[in-house]
């Protein structure tokens, strides 16, 4: 059963529980603006790309006892409507002053979820491109969908400093219809998104007249439009009739051993922060602060311009700025708890996501068990996980982001990928190398969907060190003479450069994070193991346009000492970025990273050559990694679960929630 809350809270803290890491709020937003547009005095022209909390130095946060006073601070990036670059700086919130300003004549801001309707009017307000639908013999404009894709950077004559949208076309046949069956190919606008004009239109088939024909068929997946639906199973109730274990004060939540305040921003999402587990009634810090840092989508089809698609959903839109709101459906079972979230518009103005955010508890499944067949006594114990999640539509994808704590110490992301694959058209039966054609005349190019977490470990402290772990099997010989022998060999990742790792199956290769500091009951340094099943080969070219922008995608590990201000893998700005900034250009400094405060990045991610099946909606794929305790207590931390968890509830008249049919 679905058992919403009465109210969703939104994701700010009363003054209660107010804590130096909590998000702005609407006011502290409204106050923000009023001090950026005085400052700048470009009146209406003024727009907002960022104005989020300035997060205080670690020891303030790790000193501040409720009650104290909080300094509140903003950084922002500002550009100004017609013009390129962006000034960038902080504000202090209680003086109402701008206290740090940089005008990067370089820089380009993102391209705003608001904007996207706005090149969308102006591509389709041009009448070349109005010439270039009708020659393809479609009439009706208002069916016409001009998608808005960031352009990135590919030294094309023309385009040098300019903040654009290289865009791509589709057509609906009635107002539900599914547009991405109706590929528009070889017309493609580029807009000026600073002056909102239209820079180009290319129309590749216009020298020789002859069109890819548009797709023409329906391929729905909206309700109202299908007709024909499998029986339904019976009903699957997850009822909680005494509520959920776990409380909320403020931004933070405690559940079980574990706390953790919850957090959201614009560029990255949902981030989680100060997350810690209590033992023997000592807590213990795990992260200081995790987040997913970058995105990048590469298209593998070299025809055409469909080299263009090389999107970073985060730094390019802003993956915050397009979450969902789970109000009108959840993909969640429970009691859930909602939380909204308020982001600045680029106006400046606070906009309310109401629930954004859900938390529920799950069934994890076995947690242990044992048959003693002498004594033919069994001792079973089920565990469940915290569920922490939101939803994210970037264009025709959806990204579920999923944080799971579970009971044993186990921290787990899961990104479960859906929606509408890209589609373009093609002559229907020719042989497609770089794509799948999944419906007659539609194909879906080869892609991928790279991740990249930066994690900011605290394991039991600030200082830790990162351990490679390979496991080898030594030759036959005296060390060896049966062949049966294989072992781990353990190298710590000292400096950057040493710590630019790649996953190695042979080897079963993982890395753990160590508190060289803290020792376990047998004298071994307490550590948290990265497991990295979702790690992914790029083929992207790191010589290439693309590939010089995304330089993390090249290797699964990268450690680097923390730096407040090295927040990004790919770089602070990436629309139209050169790959100047970023994880390479860090790690060449080669700091050490040994018994300090590091940042462990990790890049993950979908290689995905799309099915038939992928059509007209995508069914969840999944992707992520874990932070699997590793020497970190002294034994099975569920030795001391309880041998009933699961017996009868007052709402549940069968006498327990399992029984036999």
């Amino acid at each position: 059963m679905n058992e919403r809350p009465n109210v969703s809270l939104p994701l700010q803290a009363t003054s209660a529980f107010a804590h130096p890491l909590d998000p702005l709020t609407a006011e502290e937003l409204v106050k923000a603006a009023s001090i950026l547009r005085a400052h700048f005095d470009f009146g209406p022209a003024l727009l907002f790309e960022t104005i989020e909390l300035l997060e205080p130095a670690k020891e303030v946060v790790r000193a501040f006892i409720p009650g104290m006073p909080i300094e509140r601070s903003a950084r922002f990036n500002v550009h100004k409507r017609g013009g390129t670059g962006v000034w960038r700086g902080r504000l202090d919130l209680g003086s109402g002053t701008v206290t740090v300003v940089e005008f990067l004549a370089d820089a380009r801001p993102m391209i705003s979820p608001e904007e996207f309707m706005m090149i969308e009017d102006v591509a389709k307000a041009d009448p070349r491109f109005q010439e270039a639908i009708r020659r393809r013999g479609i009439e009706n404009m208002a069916y016409v969908c001009v998608d808005p894709w960031s352009a990135g950077n590919f030294s094309v004559p023309g385009e040098e400093n300019k903040r654009l949208a290289h865009t791509f076309v589709w057509l609906r046949m009635s107002d539900l219809d599914n547009y991405y069956a109706h590929p528009v190919e070889g017309l493609n606008v580029v807009v000026d998104v600073d002056k909102l004009e239209v820079l180009r239109v290319d129309d590749h088939s216009a020298a020789s007249g002859t069109f890819v024909p548009v797709p023409d068929t329906l391929i729905n997946y909206d309700a109202d439009l299908l007709t024909d639906f499998r029986k339904p199973l019976k009903p699957l109730d997850v009822v909680q009739s005494e509520g959920p274990s776990f409380t909320i004060e403020g931004n933070k939540l405690t559940w079980d051993n574990w706390d953790v305040r919850i957090s959201f921003n614009g560029r990255e999402g949902l981030v989680l922060q100060q997350v810690g587990y209590t033992v023997d009634g000592q807590r213990r810090p795990i992260l200081y602060r995790v987040s997913m840092a970058e995105m990048v989508v590469p298209y593998g089809n070299p025809d055409g311009v469909h080299y263009r698609k090389n999107v970073f959903d985060s730094g390019e839109y802003g993956f915050g700025k397009l979450v969902n709101s789970l109000a009108l459906g959840c993909d969640c079972l429970g009691h859930i708890h909602y939380m909204d979230v308020v982001l600045p518009d680029m106006m400046g103005n606070p906009r309310l996501i109401p629930s954004a955010i859900c938390i529920h508890e799950e069934d994890a499944g076995l947690a242990w068990k044992h048959f003693d067949f002498r004594s033919e006594r069994t001792e079973t114990r089920r565990m469940r996980r915290l569920v922490i999640s939101s939803i994210t539509t970037v264009g025709n994808y959806e990204y579920c982001c999923y944080w799971y704590l579970f009971q044993d110490g186990t921290i787990e992301f899961e990104m479960k990928a859906t929606g509408v694959i890209n589609t373009a058209a093609c002559i229907p039966g020719a042989e497609q190398k770089y794509g799948t054609e999944v419906a007659p005349g539609v194909v879906g190019h080869i892609h991928q969907h790279v991740f990249c977490m930066r994690l900011d470990m605290e394991v039991d402290g600030p200082d830790n060190t990162v351990v490679e772990c390979d496991t080898v099997a030594p030759p036959i010989g005296p060390d060896n003479p049966m062949g049966n022998a294989f072992c781990v060999e353990q190298t710590p990742l000292t400096s950057e450069l040493k710590a630019r790792r790649r996953v190695d199956f042979e080897k079963s290769r993982y890395w753990k994070i160590t508190n060289p500091n803290v020792k376990n009951w047998v004298g071994k340094p307490t550590a948290y193991k990265l497991e990295t099943p979702s790690a992914i080969q790029s083929y992207t070219h790191p010589d290439g346009p693309s590939g010089k922008r995304g330089g993390f995608v090249y290797n699964h590990l990268w450690v680097t000492p923390y730096d407040p201000e090295e927040r990004f893998p790919a770089g602070e700005y990436m629309n139209h970025s050169t790959g100047d900034d970023g994880l390479p250009a860090w790690t060449a400094k080669d700091r050490s990273t040994d018994n300090t405060d590091i940042v462990v990045w990790h890049s993950f991610g979908l290689h995905h050559i799309p099915r038939v099946e992928d059509h007209p909606v995508q069914p969840c794929v999944l992707c992520g990694f874990k932070l699997m305790p590793v020497g970190f207590f002294d034994g099975n931390p569920l030795i001391n679960l309880p041998p009933e968890t699961n017996k009868a509830s007052k709402s549940n008249t069968q006498g327990s929630a399992c029984c036999h049919s």
